[in-house]
């Protein structure tokens, strides 16, 4: 078993090491000042680019990662309902529950509008 480990952790660090010296070899190189500054679709930018942004993307982000992670979690469990009976579907349905009553906090709170 670790012989295994080992060889597969090798070949991996090989084949990384590999790729990377053959686009050193390989690869163009151009090396300008001008690449190395910011742009903006061909337009060079004024003043910091580092802006401010509004909580409620990142509101809006965990919300979405929230529901998105509960249908990753719906499908196991929808594979092994008949397994488990009952029981089964009172938790999912108390999981189903806390998601609805989070969603309706949000939806009330205005964290689902765009302002």
């Amino acid at each position: 078993m670790n012989f295994l480990l080992i060889t597969v952790l090798l070949t991996a660090a090989t084949l990384v090491l590999g790729a990377y010296v053959v686009a050193k070899l390989i690869g163009p190189r151009s090396y300008n000042p001008l690449k190395g500054e910011p742009y903006e679709c061909g337009i060079p930018t004024r003043g910091s680019s580092w802006l401010p942004l509004s909580v409620g993307y990142y509101l809006f982000a965990i919300l979405f990662l929230m529901f998105d992670i509960e249908t990753v979690l719906l499908y196991p469990w929808a594979v092994v309902v008949k397994q488990f009976g009952p029981m089964a579907l009172v938790s999912i349905g108390f999981f189903l529950a806390v998601l609805v009553l989070g969603l309706a906090y949000a939806w009330r709170k205005g964290a689902l509008e765009w302002k």
